[in-house]
């Protein structure tokens, strides 16, 4: 069945003819199934469609046939579940992170869609919808045959009340500085702790109080339990940050998702950083279930329709609507590079109106990517904030090249650190040349760093890189 699905993608454009012919042909089969019935024309055709597209594509039958926009390549093949294009841990060969074994399921998509369309740069940019789990199984063929909708769609209640981001005091920080630009955004990462007792956060915050825009608070980074996201931001909140929210599809289904970030709205937090989610395999609790019900793009435009449209992803009504600024993730690092652009757009699409990006150890490359989001004008559309961040020696870089999914450290720069008298030293300088290097290219709004447990080296870098004037006393500000 291997070589069948290899077959498949290299023939690509003739295999969605040849799908095309099909679909095509199956209203012909419409007077059979009222004949027959569709149930027992169905039970007829549901064994040969999951024989063919399981040999052909290693599909799973998900009820919801994609494949003639994903480059012949079925989604349902992604150990995560992604629906609308890579999650940000590719490997740098093109081989899945949870999977190491095999490709990329949207690497051989991206290869698939360019077969496809010969010299054509964009690839598909309509968004696919959540999977829906009650198709499972089901024949996409029958209702093609049927000229019917597999299932009804939801019931869209009247919106709620709807208030303005302007009126929101809380978030209208964060979120003016991305609309106007009128300075260099500077956002920081932060780990929750592994306690109970909120001083054991704020105490690494305060080195940040007037040095940055926003705080990252991840929610369960590298598949580790900490404090919650939302909870930690809630306490950043409270003590006077803006505190920016990390909320991961990995653990939770669309029914947590949307009652955490209400609840996390309710007590203040309005900016939300959509994510995936890492692979379980590599954290602390190896043997946890992973969920991904929904993908970064699906989370965020359920997360847009209930702040614009006031209701959840079922339609129902909220009685009022939570305020969010939403954000979402790029990595320009890691193949596939032209998906990773309409990928990009896909959540620009969806709602997100900030973007954060993987560590940028690669300038190039980053360079590369702006051209192509410069000529979408997606900078104009959502502030672009590339990732930056140090590491304490080349050991340490080397590690996280080799076991951090989506990080791409090129040998150069592992070379220049390990060359140096001083590797602490050295790993702060590049930080700061990439930051001036970055501040040069045309579209980047600013810059998110992120260390883990090095808040007070992170600090020093934002000031000695011009980006912020230094604050004497962090207690009286």
């Amino acid at each position: 069945m291997k070589a069948l699905r290899r077959f498949s993608l290299r023939h690509a454009h003739g295999m969605r003819a040849l799908y095309g012919m099909f679909e095509r042909a199956t209203s012909r089969l419409a007077p059979v199934a009222k004949l027959v019935g569709a149930d027992r024309l169905e039970a007829v055709i549901l064994p040969v469609e999951r024989a063919a597209k399981r040999a052909f594509f290693d599909c799973q039958m998900c009820g919801q046939c994609g494949l003639s926009v994903t480059g012949m390549a079925c989604p349902t093949g992604c150990a995560k579940g992604m629906r609308n294009g890579p999650c940000g841990g590719v490997r740098l060969d093109g081989h899945c992170e949870v999977r190491p074994e095999r490709r990329c399921t949207w690497v051989d998509a991206t290869e698939g869609d360019a077969r496809i369309r010969p010299g054509h740069t964009q690839t598909w940019t309509r968004r696919a919808p959540p999977r829906d789990h009650r198709l499972n199984g089901k024949s996409t063929w029958m209702p093609m045959i049927a000229h019917a909708s597999p299932v009804p769609a939801p019931v869209r209640a009247a919106p709620a009340a709807v208030p303005s981001m302007l009126d929101d005091p809380v978030a209208n920080g964060f979120a003016k500085l991305c609309r106007e630009r009128s300075r260099f955004i500077v956002t920081v990462e932060i780990s929750p702790p592994d306690s109970a007792d909120p001083q054991a956060l704020l105490k690494r915050a305060a080195v940040f109080r007037g040095l940055t825009d926003a705080i990252n608070i991840t929610d369960g980074a590298g598949a580790n339990c900490h404090m919650s996201s939302a909870a930690a931001s809630a306490l950043l909140l409270s003590a006077g940050y803006t505190p920016v929210s990390q909320v991961s599809c990995r653990d939770r289904n669309r029914i947590a998702l949307q009652g955490d970030v209400l609840g996390a709205a309710a007590l203040g937090v309005r900016n939300v950083l959509c994510l995936t989610g890492d692979d379980v395999s590599k954290g602390d609790h190896a043997a946890a279930k992973p969920v991904f019900d929904l993908d970064s793009v699906n989370l965020l435009d359920t997360l847009r329709g209930m702040s614009e449209r006031g209701e959840y992803a079922s339609g129902r009504k909220l009685e009022r609507a939570p305020r969010l600024f939403l954000g979402a993730t790029a990595n320009p690092f890691m193949p596939p590079y032209a998906e990773r652009i309409a990928n990009l757009e896909r959540k620009v699409e969806a709602g997100a109106q900030f973007i954060q990006t993987q560590f940028c150890f690669d300038l190039h490359l980053l360079e590369q990517f702006m051209r192509e989001v410069r000529s979408r004008e997606l900078h104009k559309r959502a502030a672009i904030i590339v990732g930056v961040g140090v590491l304490s020696t080349a050991r340490a870089l080397r590690w996280m090249a080799d076991h951090v999914p989506g990080v791409n450290v090129p040998m150069a720069v592992t070379e220049r650190i390990a060359a140096a008298a001083d590797q602490r030293l050295e790993g702060k300088r590049f930080c700061i040349d990439t930051i001036r290097g970055i501040r040069g290219i045309e579209g980047v709004a600013g810059v998110h760093l992120m260390g883990y447990k090095n808040e007070d080296v992170l600090a020093q870098i934002i000031v000695e890189a011009g980006l912020r004037a230094p604050v004497l006393d962090v207690e009286s500000v």
